[in-house]
């Protein structure tokens, strides 16, 4: 398996599990209806775990273009390969995002509340205010990123040479970390910290044939883009400042 289509990979079975949990959560008539917040932090920090244990390995499992900037940006990571990695990272969450939809079909059609819909594939403001909600989701990536550049170790080989990122052995700290944010500063935002978790799934809602199911609230979407990448940036300039990373 190569890096990218690792990244592809990974990055489907992420938001298949994270979106997946969200649909089991929120979606009328599944079996885990109305079962809470935990269930959805605890079933998110599952998903990177497995997504991460699977093809670490093979393209060190960044799976979030902040986590692939914030490498590069600490000298992990080579600048030349951030561009794939992310096309990658996009692609693999259209292919999961898809898959959410593709078996939870009856319950979108089941379901009648649009924001419902639309919270399964992306993530919203509890209370809206742009500049605390960027800066809210630029910590939690700050988080996320900082933990990943002390918890990776320094390469992965593949078959186009080394790559930055995570091993197999990192998939539990990390699934643990996630879990982390997401119970501790996962309520103001939904924890999106990851632009392809949210903008890939957002873009599908926007164009599969869902029953009912209003706007994709385009006026919110930079925020979880624009926000984890700030945090990648800037957990990349304080590890590099402090050094001592993996």
């Amino acid at each position: 398996m190569t890096p990218f289509i690792g990244e592809i990979v990974g990055t489907a079975i992420l938001i298949l599990l994270g979106c997946g949990v969200n649909a089991n959560v929120s979606l009328s008539k599944t079996a885990g209806n109305e079962s809470g917040w935990i269930v959805i932090t605890f079933g998110w920090g599952l998903a990177v775990f497995t997504a991460v244990f699977i093809v670490g390995q093979f393209s060190g499992a960044h799976l979030n273009p902040a986590v692939t900037v914030g490498l590069a940006a600490a000298g992990k990571f080579p600048w030349d390969q951030v561009a794939p990695y992310m096309a990658a990272q996009f692609l693999g969450a259209f292919i999961g995002a898809f898959l959410v939809w593709l078996t939870h079909i009856d319950h979108f059609n089941a379901t009648k509340d649009k924001g419902t819909k639309l919270g399964v594939f992306s993530t919203n403001a509890a209370i809206k205010n742009p500049v605390i909600n960027l800066i809210t989701e630029a910590i939690g990536t700050f988080v996320l990123v900082f933990g990943a550049l002390y918890l990776a170790a320094p390469s992965i080989a593949g078959p186009e040479g080394q790559v930055g990122g995570l091993g197999a052995l990192d998939a539990l700290p990390i699934g643990l970390l996630v879990f982390a944010i997401g119970m501790s500063l996962g309520g103001p935002t939904g924890y999106a910290i990851n632009p392809a978790r949210d903008l890939g799934p957002r873009i599908m809602h926007a164009v599969l044939p869902i029953q009912n199911k209003g706007g994709s609230n385009w006026s919110y979407a930079w925020i979880p883009v624009v926000g984890p990448i700030l945090g990648g940036f800037g957990a990349a300039a304080l590890a590099l400042a402090l050094g001592g990373m993996a």
